[in-house]
């Protein structure tokens, strides 16, 4: 295992200096400023770049299992309802087992994705797109429905615990730009235009040892400048197995400020709450961290994500 000194804790970001972050990653990712943000990226060429990426054909998934229990990250489970029971005899003719869900796309437990309407800040959705648009029916413009035919390209996994020789990174420590520059060194591989992005703090690994936390208020994410790598090299989406924001977070008067970065700013779809603790020992073995990634959100015209299984194929 490669190891590396954790670094010393980012600064606190008092609102002005958030501001001029905001502003200097809203510039540099103008590209991204459509509809579609950073998918923009995601151009056929790479898209069929990206099925290089398949050698023996084996699949994993990058989702945790949907909870239907209570816990102190989840206060709202998921609802699975039988809705429909066989008849007591069906020893004979034709019957039905039917079911029913419901959910809280945007909790602290299950796998889900952020759509570009998710983010509310200053009146605006990214793009500019006024707030009004999201109204009590619904999304009218940026839904998850804008990514309905699949997001598919090179997805990479920088693992920050494997880099710092840790099993995860504990509740309330940052990523770095340091990080992500390290990780991609000791990984042997380089970021590229387009690329999936999959950040691992091993929240997952963490939660399934020691029991689930109030992730709400206490969780390892990324620091705001690590934001900064992510412009340099235009990826076309972030996903993190935590929430992607460090929480308590390190920006004055912003409880999220990777999100506001990410999807307002830069146009990024955001996948939260993702399970790496599959993947990454396939890709340990394999000695490669790159794959083919096919994500693909349920068709929901007018909602604000979508619980979502990404399938890493490598």
């Amino acid at each position: 295992m490669v190891t590396h000194a954790r670094p010393a804790g980012p600064s606190r970001l008092t609102a002005d200096e958030f501001g001029v972050l905001y502003r200097h990653l809203r510039s540099r990712t103008a590209w991204a400023a459509g509809p579609r943000g950073a998918l923009t990226a995601l151009t056929p060429a790479r898209v069929l770049a990206a099925t290089r990426e398949v050698r023996t054909g084996r699949t994993v998934t990058l989702a945790a299992p949907v909870e239907t229990l209570s816990g102190p990250d989840n206060p709202e489970p998921a609802e699975h309802r039988m809705s429909g029971q066989p008849a007591e005899d069906t020893s004979s003719g034709l019957h039905f087992a039917r079911d029913s869900f419901a959910m809280n796309v945007h909790g602290d437990a299950d796998s889900h994705i952020d759509a570009l309407c998710h983010v509310i800040y200053d009146g605006t959705l990214h793009g500019g797109v006024p707030s009004i648009s999201v109204t009590a029916g619904g999304a009218t413009r940026l839904s998850i429905e804008t990514a309905r035919d699949g997001i598919v390209g090179r997805g990479v996994l920088l693992d920050i615990p494997r880099l710092r020789g840790v099993p995860w990174l504990e509740p309330g420590d940052h990523v770095t730009v340091d990080d992500l520059a390290a990780a991609e060194s000791a990984q042997n591989l380089r970021v590229a235009e387009g690329d999936l992005l999959f950040v691992r703090v091993g929240h997952r690994r963490r939660r399934a040892e020691l029991g689930p936390w109030d992730a709400a208020h206490e969780r390892a994410g990324l620091h705001p400048y690590a934001l900064e790598f992510l412009a340099d090299r235009r990826v076309a989406a972030l996903g993190g197995d935590g929430n992607n924001d460090t929480a308590p977070s390190s920006t004055e008067d912003v409880g999220f400020p990777v999100h506001v970065l990410a999807i307002h700013a830069m146009g990024l779809h955001l996948l939260d709450y993702l399970q790496f603790e599959y993947l990454a020992p396939v890709c340990e073995t394999e000695g490669r961290w790159t794959f083919l990634c096919v994500i693909a959100p349920l068709r929901l015209p007018d909602a604000t994500g979508s619980p979502v299984n990404p399938i890493a194929v490598l």
